[in-house]
């Protein structure tokens, strides 16, 4: 089984979405959109999302899912407003309820907030299986990189998330809150049991100089030639690379705003009483010292 798979790359951010789907006038599952946002007005739009619906309605497809493979800390999920053009269904790994937990208590949001998942409208555990019109899908939980990170394996294409990134610039970072390198490794094993031409399709690509972004790799390159893992890299290994890697990586320029938006599913926070939507800032509470 072969899906159709379109990848749109946002620039602003570095990241791919993409429009998994069966056929013409057939059915569709979006993954990881993304809202533009503006950081220095705090303003968002919706143009790289309607890309997204401008294709779909294109090909006639009826859209079935919204996935996210994990609550992203580097882009603002537009999942909330697609839902509304397309009716399809939020869908994320069942571990956002602890990621929900802990953010809450980082944006003081108080127990108003609700951290069972209830923002989304499904939530997946590992080995689920799903469908895209003729297409079968399953679901690998792959946390490392975050708790509720999951990889989608539609047919022979696997949507990986943060996890893994291209073969030259590597795998995921695992110090966030819930992040843990041993974990990513596991999870990373577990992809690596999957056939070698599965397409691997990614949510990131940083490329070096000189190399266009690529949105889609497999896992014959990924055991092959992944600079942190290529060789047979053992687990401690890994483990003492990423760390000492992670330590000198800055915090995502988004993680604040986009953390707030994700973990509603894409959708901003109410209204206050002048009509005005505010997102938080908690000072020297994230990022290095806190």
């Amino acid at each position: 089984m072969k899906p159709r798979v379109e990848s749109f790359f946002h620039e602003a951010t570095s990241t791919f979405s993409h429009v998994v789907f069966d056929h013409g006038g057939g059915h569709a599952a979006i993954i990881d959109p993304v809202m533009d946002y503006d950081a220095p007005t705090a303003r968002t739009a919706f143009d790289s999302a309607q890309r997204l619906l401008d294709f779909v309605r294109a090909h006639s497809l009826t859209v079935d899912w919204i996935l996210e493979t994990h609550a992203h800390a580097d882009h603002l999920s537009a999942a909330a407003w697609l839902r509304v053009h397309t009716g399809a269904k939020v869908a994320i790994g069942r571990g956002i309820t602890r990621v929900q937990e802990r953010f809450r208590d980082v944006f003081h949001l108080g127990d108003g907030f609700a951290v069972d998942g209830r923002q989304f409208d499904h939530l997946f555990d590992d080995g689920d299986r799903f469908g895209i019109g003729t297409l079968s899908g399953r679901v690998i939980a792959t946390p490392g990189h975050t708790d509720d990170s999951l990889t989608y394996v539609v047919g022979d294409a696997a949507f990986v998330g943060d996890t893994l990134f291209a073969p030259d610039t590597g795998t995921a970072r695992a110090d966030f809150p819930g992040g843990d390198a041993a974990t990513l490794y596991g999870s990373i094993q577990r992809l690596f049991e999957l056939p070698g031409d599965t397409r691997v399709f990614l949510c990131h690509d940083y490329p070096p100089d000189g190399r266009e972004p690529s949105a889609v790799t497999t896992i014959a390159a990924q055991r092959e030639r992944n600079v942190h893992l290529a060789g047979g890299v053992g687990e401690a290994a890994f483990v003492r690379m990423r760390e000492a890697r992670d330590a000198g990586l800055a915090a995502p320029k988004l993680i604040l705003p986009s953390l707030q938006v994700n973990i509603r599913a894409g959708g901003l926070p109410e209204p206050e009483a002048n009509g005005v939507r505010y997102l938080r800032l908690p000072l020297n509470h994230v990022g290095s010292g806190a």
